[in-house]
């Protein structure tokens, strides 16, 4: 395994196929929650893959039963509480997008239980994304009380519409895999057993490929993404200016509570 790898914490890394580099979410007491580390490495390894000669295409998944279970709570509370924090956090959000984009071989993601946050953000901005029928897809910012910001509305509104999109970045319904599939947010769906088989056959027959074709490929759709920027980077701004407001409070302590929210109507805005 490449140097540049070693120095990562909560990514593993594998090789399970000639060209093809696995990279695995590792929190396993959090369910891969990302945490600061994780948050950090999840901007910074998109990169280190763009540069590496021997990597054709990229495998995304999560250790043990779950994607990624979102954003870890005493995270949260640092960047409530910390301007360095949330600035810090704001530039690795946008770092994750838009290096993901810009990362020239094609992703593979295999997602299968619970996926939220930044976890999310690279299952979806995946090339191919696959999912378990029974995986549980959830957006839920509004109900932290911040903005949809992250990847929501850069990718979601083309990949299933705005109808959609609006529905579930509003209201933080949970889709499963299947239903994910149904309305376009992902590109396939498989019985769960057969996750890591598919992801692996996907990621095989993209490596296998002609590598100029494939990149330049990518490069050219992703544009659309591109021209999507500044309404991603408003969504953005937007999701951190919530972070010093009244609503994450409510927002935070109602998740550690494990209680239903109860976020003051009157709001000026």
């Amino acid at each position: 395994m490449a140097d540049s790898y070693s120095r990562y914490q909560r990514l593993q890394f594998d090789r399970p196929a000639e060209g093809v580099l696995r990279v695995t979410l590792y929190n396993p007491d959090r369910l891969n929650a990302a945490d600061e580390t994780m948050h950090g490495e999840l901007a910074r390894i998109w990169r280190d893959i763009d540069e590496d000669r021997s990597v054709s295409s990229v495998i995304l998944t999560g250790y043990g039963k779950a994607f990624s279970a979102g954003g870890d709570f005493k995270m949260i509370r640092k960047i409530i509480d910390d301007f360095e924090t949330r600035a810090r956090n704001w530039k690795e959000a946008r770092d994750i997008v838009y290096n993901i984009i810009n990362c020239s071989k094609p992703v593979v993601s295999a997602i299968r239980g619970p996926a939220v946050g930044a976890g999310l953000v690279c299952g979806l901005l995946a090339d191919v994304s696959i999912a378990a029928k029974d995986a549980r897809i959830i957006d839920g910012h509004t109900r932290l009380g911040v903005a949809a910001g992250d990847h929501a509305a850069i990718v979601w509104p083309l990949l299933c519409g705005m109808a959609k999109a609006k529905y579930y970045l509003l209201t933080c319904d949970a889709l499963s895999g299947e239903e994910a599939e149904r309305i376009g947010l992902v590109s396939l769906t498989v019985d769960d057993a057969d996750l890591d088989a598919k992801a692996l056959e996907v990621a095989t027959k993209l490596a296998g490929g002609a590598p100029n074709a494939i990149r330049w490929t990518k490069y050219a759709l992703n544009n659309w993404l591109r021209m999507a920027g500044p309404t991603f980077d408003a969504s953005l701004a937007l999701e951190f200016m919530g972070f010093s407001g009244p609503d994450v409070a409510e927002g935070l302590g109602s998740h550690v509570e494990k209680r239903k929210p109860k976020f003051d109507q009157n709001s000026p805005l």
